[in-house]
């Protein structure tokens, strides 16, 4: 009896070690970093990109009408931080290694490797995730939200997106993060 109380104990205990070590989703990351000094933290509602104005088509406002707002998390390395940042871009891609993210392509540019991935389904996207890395700058996490997004249709937010009078609002404290102003 007392072995069974034992190993009854035990497998009680790996469970609710299991079902607490779930793995930290995306949205959980920008929220345990947006105070952390290494990072910046900025979203913007897609209001801001000034479109009311624009001469879209049918299409272009479709495509505008998916798009909710825009998360963006970057982290910029210095020489006191290499560390920290090797640490959080390997908890970075971890996150977006899981299952649910499907990947839409990769890039190498001249600022570093870029990845696109998405959330949900090929004709009905939730979330766009646009990941970008530099040994020397640093990283940077861009999350599109939106509501049924069509892959289809990102040219359409493109041209929609040349359209507007946006001017880089909201974006100028990521700039200076970046060049360390």
């Amino acid at each position: 009896m007392k072995e069974l109380l034992t190993k009854g104990s035990t497998l009680l205990l790996l469970f609710i070690f299991l079902s607490c070590s779930s793995n930290q989703s995306l949205q959980e990351y920008y929220v345990d970093n947006a105070e952390n000094p290494n990072f910046i933290s900025v979203d913007l509602p897609v209001s801001l990109l000034n479109l009311a104005e624009a001469n879209l088509t049918k299409d272009q406002e479709e495509a505008m009408e998916s798009l909710r707002k825009l998360n963006i998390l970057a982290f910029k390395k210095t020489d006191k931080n290499e560390v920290e940042f090797q640490k959080e871009r390997m908890n970075i891609k971890s996150i977006l290694k899981n299952e649910k993210f499907t990947e839409l392509m990769k890039m190498n540019t001249t600022y570093g490797k870029a990845t696109v991935k998405y959330l949900g389904d090929e004709d009905a996207i939730d979330e766009v995730v646009i990941y970008g890395d530099s040994d020397d700058k640093g990283f940077m996490v861009v999350r599109v939200l939106g509501k049924d997004m069509n892959p289809a249709k990102l040219v359409q937010f493109i041209q929609a997106l040349e359209k507007s009078d946006y001017k880089g609002q909201g974006l100028q404290q990521i700039g200076a993060f970046v060049k360390g102003e």
